[in-house]
């Protein structure tokens, strides 16, 4: 469940290690690949942790006035960092093994404590997961499995607190280094928004669904039934083809992998904050009252 986020992590550190030790002189590149290596072998779920809860948006991370409003640096020894902050809106995060700390914003000099990106145990000392709500969530918990959805991988969202968590230096691969902030959150963001191609999987069950019911109801014929589905389909898969087209007018990095194009990944984010909505609201004018009344 939920792999994407950490292989947007995992792909857009690659490149930004890899360019901070060209600057630097410093050996983040090295470490992340020994992560990546275990990672692999062990077959373990990463969760990117990047969105902080920010606080006063016009201010930076320094102007706050709670410095935990984003992720920083608390305290430094020679085995390692400790960290306090948190982490919100994360999906997946108690269906993970490892999370990977994250800036979320560009940083200035007087922001440097907050330039850290570090790999944790989901499990590591110092962390709370507080749980979010879905407007589905109770159903699981009813007798009998119709409304369960995927009942043992479903997904959730959580608010991760951390409060004195310590990251050892090999699982640092950023520290100080904020210039690099900025770099390494459009690149995750390129890749994340281009990933956003699988809610076309949703759409696909959605539609089919919709042209079911029509043919329950006997209307799979009627013109305007026909074109609804029709705009479904084709909103779906111009999602999916926004996608598509990103990763492949991808560039390579000069770490070896490949970014894929920013401009196409932001127009398959853009399509996906509109689409569905439209998609699920022809569902719903082609399947009627049954929608919100369907006994459970």
């Amino acid at each position: 469940f939920q792999r994407c986020v950490g292989m947007d992590a995992l792909n857009s550190l690659h490149s930004t290690t890899f360019e901070i030790d060209e600057k630097h002189g410093t050996d983040y590149h090295k470490r992340f690949l020994e992560f990546v290596k275990m990672m692999q072998k062990e077959n373990l779920v990463i969760g990117g942790a990047m969105t902080d809860p920010k606080g006063d948006r016009s201010k930076g991370p320094s102007e706050q006035e709670d410095p935990d409003l984003f992720t920083r640096i608390v305290k430094t020894d020679e085995n390692g960092v400790y960290v306090s902050g948190a982490k919100a809106h994360q999906t997946g995060c108690i269906n993970s093994h490892w999370i990977i700390l994250m800036p979320t914003i560009r940083l200035t000099e007087a922001d440097k404590d907050w330039a850290i990106v570090g790999a944790i145990p989901a499990d590591a000392k110092g962390v709370t997961y507080i749980y979010g709500r879905q407007s589905c969530d109770t159903r699981s918990m009813e007798e009998g499995d119709i409304d369960d959805g995927n009942a043992k991988f479903g997904g959730q969202e959580a608010l991760i607190i951390l409060d004195n968590v310590f990251i050892p230096w090999d699982k640092v691969f950023m520290n100080g280094e904020y210039e690099f902030a900025s770099m390494l959150v459009e690149r995750f963001t390129c890749y994340h928004r281009r990933s956003y191609v699988c809610k076309t999987g949703l759409g696909d069950v959605l539609i089919g669904a919709a042209a079911t019911i029509a043919d329950y109801n006997g209307v799979p014929k009627v013109s305007h039934i026909k074109d609804k589905i029709i705009e479904m389909t084709h909103l779906n898969e111009t999602i999916f083809a926004a996608g598509i087209a990103s990763s492949h007018q991808g560039q390579k990095m000069k770490s070896g992998v490949f970014l894929n194009d920013d401009m196409l990944a932001q127009v398959c984010k853009h399509n996906v904050t509109r689409f569905p909505y439209e998609i699920s609201r022809l569902a719903q004018d082609i399947a009627g009252g049954l929608v919100v009344t369907l006994p459970s």
